[in-house]
C-alpha cells in the first residue's frame, strides 16, 4: 500500500517503471479526445468542481486513464471526499500512476499523471482515508469507467 512518504520519494527521486508506454503527437491526441478532454489530460486543466460524470458514481468497474486505457483505479477504492471531483485512495498498480510536485497558482501539490501516456488525472494530498491516508482527487474527464460484467467502457 503506497503512503504519502512514497508518493513524495517518487515525485523527487523518480517514477516506477510503467508496464508499457503510450507517445502521441498533440495531433494523434486532438484526434481521439473531445475538447473537454484534451484540455484536461493534455494540457494539465481541471473540471469545475460537482461537474464529473463520476463525482457521485458508484458503480462497480475499473476505472482506466480516457487516453491510453490503462486501469488506473477500482471502484472498490473510491469514495466520497466532498470535495466534488472522484477520490479514491490508492491506484490500481503502484506503477499506474506518476508524480510531480506542482508549484503551479501559488501552492505545492503532487500532480498526478498517468505513467503509461502522461495524461494528468489531478492530484494527490495527504488528507484521505485510513490506511493509506491519501486522497487521490481526479478529474472525470480523465477517466472511464470499466464495469464489472459489462466489458464495455463507458
Amino acid at each position: 500500500m503506497l503512503t504519502w512518504k512514497d508518493v513524495m520519494r517518487f515525485s523527487t527521486k523518480g517514477n516506477p517503471e510503467p508496464d508499457r508506454k503510450v507517445e502521441k503527437t498533440e495531433a494523434e491526441w486532438r484526434e481521439i479526445l473531445t475538447p473537454e478532454q484534451f484540455r484536461i489530460t493534455r494540457k494539465k486543466g481541471t473540471e469545475a468542481p460537482h461537474s464529473g460524470a463520476y463525482c457521485a458514481s458508484h458503480e462497480a468497474g475499473k476505472y482506466n486513464c480516457i487516453c491510453c486505457d490503462t486501469p488506473l483505479f477500482d471502484s472498490t477504492i473510491k469514495f466520497e471526499s466532498g470535495t466534488g471531483w472522484p477520490s479514491f485512495h490508492q491506484p490500481i498498480k503502484e506503477n499506474a500512476v506518476k508524480y510531480f510536485k506542482d508549484s503551479s497558482f501559488g501552492m505545492i501539490r503532487v500532480e498526478a499523471l498517468c505513467n503509461t501516456c502522461d495524461a494528468h488525472l489531478g492530484h494527490v494530498f495527504q488528507d484521505g482515508p485510513p490506511p493509506s491516508g491519501l486522497r487521490y482527487c481526479m478529474n472525470s474527464e480523465s477517466l472511464k469507467l470499466q464495469e464489472v460484467g459489462s466489458g464495455q467502457l463507458r
